[in-house]
């Protein structure tokens, strides 16, 4: 069976891999306007508090995808060797520049730990916003940040697979993000 992967992990994932390949010679890029933003967030119910009623801007649109290009800069450093996405090959951001954006973003809005403790389970710590200046980015920021400081990096591979250990197999309560990029 696979081992899940974290929250931060997914919406790590998620987000670059909405920039693509598209196996013909062409990119596909699911964030090419508000709209497409306000779709992604509202299909990732995860990403902020009252999904239902976001509605992205122009400057949110922006700020996104300025994040999304460090991730994937990111995520090409920690497969190397192996080769970045030719979706972003040849225009991958420096690495410094890439972890000052994303620290920058991760910055954009302060957050505190909440204690939820519902009836009969256990007490479970979540971080909430201070303000919400710039929550979108923030909190996708931040889920970067643990994926990418978290044991389940090591899991990442070329075009923005996870490793999977032999004999796991797919988990069937959540179907593929997209199909496997072929170069």
């Amino acid at each position: 069976m696979r081992e899940p992967i974290s929250r931060d992990a997914r919406l790590a994932l998620d987000l670059a891999l909405t920039i693509r390949h598209d196996g013909s010679g062409g990119v596909t890029d699911d964030l090419t306007g508000p709209a497409d933003l306000t779709a992604w967030v509202r299909a990732h119910p995860e990403v902020l508090p009252d999904t239902g009623r976001f509605t992205a801007g122009a400057a949110q649109l922006a700020a996104v995808r300025e994040l999304r290009a460090a991730v994937r800069a990111l995520f090409a450093r920690a497969v190397r060797p192996g080769e970045p996405s030719p979706a972003d090959a040849a225009r991958l951001l420096p690495v410094p520049e890439a972890v000052r954006l994303l620290n920058e973003a991760a910055a954009r809005t302060p957050t505190v730990p909440v204690l939820d403790w519902p009836d009969e389970a256990a007490p479970v710590v979540h971080r909430q916003p201070v303000r919400a200046d710039d929550e979108l980015t923030a909190s996708l920021a931040h889920a970067v940040i643990a994926f990418l400081a978290s044991p389940e990096r090591e899991r990442l591979r070329p075009r923005g697979r996870l490793q999977h250990r032999p004999g796991q197999r797919a988990d069937p309560q959540r179907p593929p993000l997209r199909p496997p990029l072929r170069p």
